[in-house]
This record gives structure tokens, C-alpha cells and sequence, in this order.
């Protein structure tokens, strides 16, 4: 093994040991705190702490147009997927009550997955058409309810860096839903971590959040238009390497 090699696993195992161990704070806290506490209480804190993972792996995060959002009302977030940094990035940055659509494996994951169901994310099924429908009414409920919800339309996390084709299913509930969509672009993450890879490799990311589209232009959108707008959007947000 070469010294850079080397290098490169040691400081991958040094993130992954306090990445790890930062997380797993967040969901403790998660759980014990959505106990007893209502969410707009908790929520500022858990911020706080995906803030921290952060700073912790000194990995430097700029965030732009999040001026514009109003932290009081829903949106409907869609963003690209690269990472498993994606969520704590949006769950820490992001504003107001967020809450995200997730594979359904996520929520059988240790530790995790109970505290992704005290959170209130929604588990979805890619390969059954009635589940996904049933997880398309709850979070309809939670639009309902003023609370935001990311959602990740390409599915999966990107194999090479590049945007991947786009799900239909998302765009039907944004139809559905009656708030006003966001496309936001991330930035760095597939040099961080990438799924073909366990190294991490610390480096400026960057979230930025793009022009709204009202919820007036998403009613009188196709579902397929509204779905390459909203690829085009985020394809403009996201700086290529």
C-alpha cells in the first residue's frame, strides 16, 4: 500500500468512527426526545447536531438561496441523490419541520430505522405500485399537516456523478399535493462519498436551493413536464466537477 493509500484509509476510518458516533447521537436523541417533546421543539437541536457531524469531519458546507424560503410554511424539496451524506446535509441545512420519503430498507436498519419512524419519514417501496400509492397518501398528510418532505426523484443514489433519469411517482404527488415545489442542487458529495466506494474524502460541499416553482405552474404542468422542469432545474444547481 502506498503512503497516499494509506492516508486516504486512515483518515476514511477516522470519519467513519466519528461520522458513526455523531449519528448515532442524533437518532438517541431522536427517540428520546420525540417522546415526550412535540417536533418544532426538538427539531431546532436535532438540527444542531447534523450541523455538527459536520464541523466534526471538517467538512466545510456553503448553502445558497435559502433566504428565500419561508421557514413557516410546506414545500416540496426534490433533489439530486448521490451520498449517504444527502439527508444529513438537507436535514441540517434545510428549513423549518423537514421530513423525507426513504427506502423502505432504511427503516430496518438498527437504530436508525426507529428513529426515522419517531421523525415521521415515510417508508416507500419501489417494486410494489400499492405500497408506493399508500406512502403517496401519507405524505400527502404531512404536506397537509404544514410539514415539508424531501423527496429524491431519481430513487437511488448515482452510480458515476451524473443526474439519473427521474421516477413519475414523485411528480404525481407533487400534483397532488397543492404546495410549492423546490429543486435544490448538492454539490461535492460524490467526491466525498460515492456508492462504489467506503472512503471518505473531506471537501467543500455545496447546498444550494433553486427558484420555487408556485404551486399555481405545478397544477397546470403534465406530470412529465413538471418532471423535466424540475430535472432541468436541478441540473442548473448542481456544479459538475
Amino acid at each position: 500500500m502506498s503512503a497516499v493509500a494509506g492516508m486516504s484509509t486512515l483518515v476514511s476510518v477516522y470519519m467513519w468512527g466519528v461520522g458513526l458516533a455523531v449519528f448515532g447521537w442524533f437518532c438517541l436523541n431522536t427517540i428520546v426526545a420525540s417522546l415526550f417533546l412535540p417536533a418544532d421543539v426538538y427539531n431546532p437541536y436535532l438540527k444542531r447536531i447534523l450541523r455538527r457531524l459536520f464541523q466534526f469531519l471538517f467538512i466545510p458546507v456553503r448553502v445558497e438561496g435559502r433566504e428565500g424560503l419561508d421557514p413557516g410554511r410546506p414545500y416540496l424539496f426534490m433533489s439530486n441523490h448521490v451520498s449517504l451524506f444527502d439527508m444529513p446535509l438537507l436535514g441540517g441545512w434545510g428549513p423549518g419541520l423537514l421530513r423525507s420519503v426513504e427506502a423502505d430498507r432504511q427503516f430496518r436498519w438498527p437504530l436508525y430505522g426507529l428513529a426515522a419512524r419517531r421523525l415521521g419519514n415515510i417508508p416507500i417501496r419501489r417494486d410494489d405500485v400499492f405500497a408506493s400509492m399508500r406512502s403517496l397518501r401519507k405524505a400527502l398528510r404531512k404536506l397537509e399537516k404544514r410539514t415539508s418532505l424531501i423527496i429524491m426523484p431519481e430513487g437511488t443514489r448515482t452510480m458515476d456523478g451524473r443526474l439519473r433519469p427521474f421516477k413519475r411517482l414523485p411528480f404525481l404527488l407533487a400534483k397532488q399535493a397543492g404546495v410549492d415545489l423546490v429543486p435544490v442542487g448538492m454539490s461535492g458529495l460524490f467526491s466525498l462519498k460515492n456508492k462504489r466506494s467506503w472512503h471518505i474524502r473531506p471537501g467543500p460541499l455545496k447546498l444550494k436551493f433553486g427558484e420555487v416553482i408556485p404551486a399555481a405552474t405545478v397544477a397546470i404542468l403534465t406530470i412529465e413536464e413538471l418532471r423535466d422542469l424540475t430535472h432541468r432545474r436541478i441540473q442548473q444547481l448542481v456544479e459538475w466537477p
